[in-house]
């Protein structure tokens, strides 16, 4: 048919979400002014019946007098129909007192949800987002209007969705079912209570506990509450006697004792401790999941009002970035909104919100440049300033300077917060520590890589496996720690190491295939210990598919990648993982990478370069000066090789070329021999 002929759609907009609104030719016509936006989605959500100028009027314009508003509504209609020109047709329809658009013309996603029944629900997982998330604040009137459509619409997708659980009857039907409701309708507690009985009787227990305690999150953040009686006991009857998930295992892997004659070398060479802010004991349990944390939006300074969304948008960026960090507990920006236009009490933030960490920050603009400056404050610490970042950005593309900034932020923080938590918790009574607890301890321990501290971290990671058979973390966790005692050589059994280290692994992503932590790790673990590196790559893929964010993610896959022999792919991964988080407090491990990158590309300068590096952040990390010492070996440089080596033996008494072959990845046989080369040549046996 002719083009806006009736029936034809040529405009297709979205007002869940961000609003978009595209021509089907994909051309963008969506407004650039928020009052203009607003106008065009209160015409759409009049629908069918057409929209009372009047009424627009006053929607936009509350403050102002009848006059000014009506002139101030002709100024934004005549915009409106500019933006709307290259759909070439007359697609608003405008009188004397209505608006509205043209019958046929223009699909609406909300027309779409409001039409879904049970036997036709696809369209409510358009229902994605908060309706006009990005056109709040505009005028109080409008305010109220929006409030009442986003409720409107959520009740008539609830209602729909709610009956669609109830007709569901086996687990696998139920799941689903249970989800699209929680998608509409987080709070929901009829849906988290059909969650974790579908998951009970599909004998996965771990995820029944799993949705009890995003349940409580939830409560918590949108209602102030805990869940009811009813939830609770649910839970006591999920959880019941523990069952033995594993194989009966020591408590702990012995490490091999170390040799009498490089006793002393060991001690030469001890790692950095990793410390957090300084904080007050707390005595109170965190529930398994973590810390909260807020997100409060953005102070604006010499922002047009056409920018002014860029304080609560890049607020929501970050806070959506966030909450695929499982173990954090993440207060949405809109149920701080208040508090940032009142006053920004932290204390108070604390009280109603139960916060341990709130990100706050300003946005400046000069010309055509932003400078965003953002910080972490420690609530439980007096409100310390535990982190902080400037950002200076080009303002060309706005979005995309949201999508960086938000990633860099939230890749940046996780490990401050994990070391801060895991500092807090180390002093508390041992008495009364949880899986949680034990979990956050050994993290700091593990990776000093001393042989005391290493031990204790095993010791405490099998407590906490034994404490909650369901706990992921813990198992990702203790996973990790294996690869560290079979990297550093030195357990006294390596086969069982290895298939301990595997079964942790495996047994983390079956508790929770959406950890992407616990998936990243277990694709180390298949890649360091089993050697089985396209399982570990898809692993890894699954892992930054889940959260992009995770710098962990991106440098573990990076060496996968360079096992591989795909060098230009471990760059572009590592340069991801240190663009995100160029400070990590793990650098001492991750920046190995890129010491064997630089050696099997035969630029054995860099490679020392980076080896020196490494080293220095990390002297008793034994991986790295292994490919520092093969480039050593090829410059040439046998002084520097020799102290080298020594430091090495001091870690693995027992290094040789023939050991190190038999436990590396390195899948190429090029390669492993281009190492070994290099090796001798340094003068390692």
């Amino acid at each position: 048919m002719p083009s806006g002929s009736p029936g034809q759609i040529v405009v297709r907009l979205r007002l869940i979400g961000q609003m978009e609104a595209w021509t089907v030719t994909s051309e963008n016509v969506l407004p650039a002014g928020r009052k203009t936006r607003a106008l065009l989605a209160a015409i759409a959500l009049s629908a069918p019946r057409p929209a009372l100028r009047s009424r627009l009027a006053e929607l936009l314009w509350s403050r102002r007098p009848e006059e000014q508003a009506r002139a101030s509504l002709r100024q934004e209609i005549h915009r409106l129909l500019e933006v709307l020109a290259p759909a070439n047709t007359d697609i608003l329809i405008v009188t004397r007192d209505h608006l509205s658009l043209k019958p046929g013309a223009v699909w609406v996603d909300v027309e779409e949800i409001m039409r879904a029944t049970t036997s036709q629900p696809a369209s409510l997982s358009l229902l994605d987002g908060e309706l006009l998330e990005d056109l709040a604040g505009i005028d109080p009137t409008f305010d109220m209007w929006l409030t009442a459509e986003r409720e409107r619409l959520r009740d008539r997708a609830r209602g729909v969705a709610e009956s669609l659980l109830k007709d569901a009857t086996k687990p696998d039907g139920v799941i689903p079912a249970a989800l699209r409701l929680l998608q509409i309708d987080r709070a929901h507690e009829g849906a988290w209570r059909a969650l974790m009985r579908a998951h009970a009787e599909q004998g996965e227990r771990g995820m029944a506990i799993q949705a009890y305690d995003r349940c409580r999150a939830v409560l918590a953040d949108l209602l102030d509450a805990a869940p009811s009686a009813e939830t609770q006991k649910l839970l006591t009857e999920i959880r019941g006697p523990p069952s033995n998930l594993l194989p009966a295992r020591p408590p702990s892997v012995p490490l091999k004792p170390v040799r009498p004659e490089v006793e002393g070398l060991a001690g030469e060479w001890s790692a950095t401790e990793i410390s957090g802010a300084n904080t007050r004991p707390r005595t109170e349990h965190l529930p398994r999941g973590g810390a909260h944390v807020g997100v409060l939006p953005m102070q604006c300074v010499g922002l047009s009002e056409e920018d002014s969304y860029l304080g609560p948008g890049l607020a929501d960026e970050i806070t959506t970035a966030l909450s695929r960090f499982r173990w954090m507990f993440v207060v949405s920006s809109s149920s701080l909104t208040q508090f940032a236009q009142n006053n920004r009490d932290e204390t108070a933030l604390r009280q109603a919100f139960g916060l341990d960490f709130l990100l706050d920050g300003t946005i400046q603009r000069s010309r055509n440049k932003l400078r965003i400056t953002q910080r972490l404050l420690d609530l439980r610490a007096g409100n310390q300033v535990v982190w902080a970042r400037r950002f200076d950005r080009l303002a060309s593309d706005l979005l995309s300077v949201q999508d960086e900034i938000a990633a860099e932020v939230v890749a940046q923080i996780d490990p401050e917060i994990l070391l801060i938590e895991a500092k807090r918790s180390a002093e508390r009574p041992d008495v009364d520590a949880t899986a949680y607890d034990l979990v956050l301890r050994s993290i700091p321990l593990m990776t000093r890589l001393d042989r005391v501290s290493f031990s204790q971290a095993g010791e405490y990671l099998a407590q906490a496996v034994a404490l909650e058979p369901d706990y992921a973390a813990a198992y990702a966790w203790y996973a990790y720690w294996h690869a560290f005692l079979v990297g550093q050589d030195w357990a006294e059994n390596p086969n069982e190491v290895l298939t301990r280290g595997g079964e942790l692994a495996a047994r983390a992503i079956v508790l929770d295939p959406f950890d992407a932590r616990a998936l990243t790790i277990a694709g180390h673990v298949r890649a360091f210990l089993h050697h089985s590196l396209r399982e570990a790559a898809a692993l890894h893929d699954r892992a930054l598919a889940l959260n992009p964010n995770l710098a962990m993610a991106w440098a573990l896959s990076a060496m996968t990648c360079a096992y591989q022999g795909d060098l230009a792919e471990a760059e572009r991964r590592g340069a991801r993982y240190k663009a995100l988080s160029p400070l990590d407090p793990h650098a001492f491990f991750f920046d190995g990478v890129f010491v064997m990158i630089h050696l099997l590309k035969h630029d054995y300068e860099a490679a020392a370069v980076a080896g020196r590096a490494v080293t220095q952040i990390g002297p008793a990390y034994s991986g790295a000066y292994k490919p520092y010492l093969a480039a050593l070996g090829y410059l040439g440089h046998k002084q520097e090789a020799a102290s080298v080596l020594r430091r090495l033996l001091a870690i693995e008494p027992d290094f040789t070329i023939e050991r190190f072959l038999s436990k590396t990845p390195l899948e190429g046989a090029a390669d492993r021999a281009h190492y070994a080369e290099g090796l001798r040549r340094a003068g390692a046996g």
